[in-house]
């Protein structure tokens, strides 16, 4: 089995409303965070300011700090099932105009509890309420 390592983010900005949260809809039509490949010599919070950058257009991120989490699933590619890693981090931007990248099909800022709705995998989902569980979404 492959392995297969990727660090993403759960951001956030604040709005009128609250705090909202920033989704992408994947190719394949799920709903879900930031997230991608680690690449070599790269730490997870530089794969994240990367991936975000690439996928979003978005420059301005701050790590909150004492929210690490990891998820893990496994995926088919080419025949071959692969075991996949992510770990996450909550970040917070003052950016509201998302420019996507080719690997995605659009996004949206949610409240949290629309957010939790959106998101298509349960793994997502479970990882989100962490949020919440932590008393940071109130």
């Amino acid at each position: 089995m492959l392995e297969e390592r990727s660090a993403g983010t759960i951001l956030y900005q604040e709005s009128p409303l609250g705090k909202v949260y920033l989704l992408l809809n994947y190719p394949s039509g799920h709903w879900d965070f930031v997230k991608g490949n680690i690449e070599k010599g790269e730490t997870f919070r530089q794969t994240v300011l990367r991936e975000v950058r690439e996928e979003t257009g978005i420059t301005d991120i701050d790590f909150v700090e004492g929210f690490e989490d990891k998820v893990e699933y496994h995926y088919q590619r080419d025949g071959q099932v692969i075991h996949k890693e992510v770990i996450f981090f909550l970040a917070s931007t003052k950016t509201n105009d998302v420019v996507l990248s080719h690997e995605h099909r659009d996004y949206i800022w949610l409240n949290f509890n629309d957010a939790l709705k959106k998101l298509t995998y349960k793994t997502a989902q479970k990882l989100f309420k962490k949020v919440k569980d932590l008393g940071f979404e109130s």
